[in-house]
């Protein structure tokens, strides 16, 4: 009885060496019993160029990576940085000072897109910045 148990073991039909696949998971449907459509990938927002009447000019465009909400000095601007390969103020990141009046309604997160143009110039702790003369974002 024990021999017959192990060649009806080694014997049964089995699957080969490799892992079951599954069938790709359906798409929850929508409340109205619909699937939902894909989502296509949004560009990235544009990089605004530089005029030609401003003096030391750059422009920048990528992720937000910092944002302060609440500037020190107490003058309602709004500091950013952005992650971009040209960076004005570290390899790979800009800071973006934003005045009052350049400032979104909805001030933008981390993870964020963002856009800004304007001069070079120095910070309070002397790092090299963007003063927006443009700034625009987009939720991600």
């Amino acid at each position: 009885m024990g021999l017959l148990a192990v060649a009806a073991f080694v014997f049964w039909p089995r699957g080969g060496d490799e892992a079951p696949r599954r069938a790709p998971a359906a798409r929850a449907p929508e409340r109205d019993g619909k699937p939902r459509a894909e989502r296509t990938p949004r560009p990235q927002l544009a990089r605004p160029r530089c005029p030609g009447g401003v003096p030391d000019c750059a422009s920048t465009s990528g992720r937000i990576v910092f944002v302060e909400r609440v500037d020190s000095d107490g003058d309602g601007d709004l500091h950013v940085v952005v992650g971009d390969r040209r960076g004005v103020t570290l390899r790979g990141l800009t800071a973006i000072d934003v005045s009052k009046a350049l400032r979104p309604r909805r001030d933008p997160r981390v993870g964020d897109e963002a856009t800004a143009m304007g001069p070079v110039q120095t910070g309070s702790y002397g790092q090299s910045q963007i003063h927006a003369l443009k700034f625009r974002t987009r939720r991600r």
